[in-house]
């Protein structure tokens, strides 16, 4: 008779369920400034301990400290902290929007604000943007009209992308902003063949990408690394970890094994990792990625270490599946506050500055949404006429395409 021990199959829990209390007891949080620059010829052999630490720049003090801290300017603190303001601002109106039924959909970035505005004021204004869904901040950073980007929730008349879209899917060549999809994973391996063929044709423009922590068990995400790895293409790759894909969290990507820094490493690729809630260590990880990617160095897998404060989406409830006070005990804080906290700390900043900064953005987003709201929202106003279905897909209209539109009236 066989006396051999049963097999079990281990399935990833959260430490916390509703009703728990939150425990984040097991992140290793060191302290700021505590983690070493390389060079930007750094190979990835070279990098494991980058890529299974924390890179981090604001201290506790609100002070920035270390190797990493990029000296910004205050100027420039300034204006990434009144962007990420106007995001929070825009993000919370539209939330509104979407409860008053003027919207069908809409997806908050709440507490992640930090990795697109501050990784859009690290990149060239130029630099080829692959967006998911939560990096809005891209957008908005690059100047892009608020109005515009209501038009398109609302799927209004004046939508710039015509009613194609779901609600949230941007889209905007002009401010390097690639159409994001709702195949999540997709947006790896584009931006990668667009890196390689901005190298191929001898141009100076870099590409950057965003996904989730559970689309890192997707194949493109593989597939991406493989192609940028084998051809050096000058791309960032970024993992937002925010901790949740929907209700998965994120030990079912793997998340428990290693970190999405490292899985880099096996692909040839450095990989660095970064918290996503503190200013300056994103913007000093995504210059130094730029920096590599620019000389001709390659790819890096950037890992940024946040964690999603609100819902997934508004079909979303959060409180099924996490204790609902988790987003308070989150450790690394919440990436606005920390920033306000440097300036002050620098003597450029004040909470009566804070709160006018805040009531302005308010006060833009209103004025936005008044704007949009007049042109129509779900249900009202004015939709994309119904012949714009058969316009702009084909240079020349097929003929069962014209038939169709004739026999519709439109």
């Amino acid at each position: 008779m066989k006396n051999r021990k049963a097999l079990s199959l281990r399935i990833p829990e959260p430490v916390s369920r509703p009703g728990d209390k939150p425990d984040f007891s097991k992140i290793a949080v060191p302290e700021a400034g505590t983690v070493r620059k390389p060079p930007i010829d750094t190979r990835a052999n070279e990098a494991m301990d980058l890529a299974n630490g924390l890179i981090r720049v604001l201290n506790r003090k609100g002070e920035a400290v270390g190797a990493w801290d990029p000296k910004l300017d205050p100027e420039t603190l300034r204006r990434g902290l009144k962007t990420m303001i106007l995001t929070r601002a825009y993000d919370d109106r539209m939330f509104r929007a979407q409860r008053q039924g003027k919207t069908s959909f809409y997806m908050k970035c709440t507490g992640e604000e930090a990795i697109a505005i501050a990784q859009a004021f690290a990149l060239e204004r130029d630099d080829m943007c692959f967006p998911s869904y939560r990096q809005q901040g891209l957008l908005i950073a690059r100047g892009y009209p608020l109005v515009q980007m209501m038009n398109q929730v609302y799927s209004n008349a004046a939508d710039p992308l015509k009613g194609r879209q779901l609600p949230i899917m941007y889209s905007s060549k002009a401010h390097g902003f690639f159409t994001i999809s709702g195949n999540l994973g997709t947006q790896f391996p584009q931006a990668v063949g667009w890196a390689m063929a901005s190298a191929y044709k001898g141009d100076d423009r870099i590409a950057a990408t965003w996904i989730g922590d559970g689309t890192t068990a997707e194949g493109d995400f593989h597939q991406a690394l493989n192609f940028a790895s084998v051809y050096r293409a000058p791309v960032i790759l970024n993992v937002v970890n925010n901790q949740w894909a929907i209700s998965s969290y994120q030990g079912f990507a793997g998340g428990e094994e290693a970190t999405f820094a490292a899985r880099g490493l096996g692909y040839g690729i450095p990989g660095l990792r970064v918290d996503g809630n503190d200013f300056l260590a994103v913007f000093a990880v995504t210059q130094w990625a730029a920096e590599r990617a620019r000389s001709n160095l390659g790819p890096t897998l950037i890992e940024l270490y946040t964690y999603r404060v609100e819902g997934h989406s508004t079909s979303d409830d959060p409180s099924r599946y996490r204790p609902s006070e988790e987003a308070k005990a989150w450790p690394l804080g919440d990436p606005v506050i920390r920033l306000k906290d440097h300036l002050i700390h620098l003597g450029e900043w004040s909470e009566e500055r804070h709160e006018a900064a805040e009531k302005e953005a308010m006060d833009e987003v209103r004025a936005a949404n008044t704007e949009a709201s007049a042109i129509g929202t779900l249900g009202s106003g004015k939709a994309p006429s119904a012949r714009e279905m058969f316009e702009g897909v084909y240079k020349d209209m097929p003929w069962h395409l014209r038939r169709q539109r004739q026999q519709s009236g439109v």
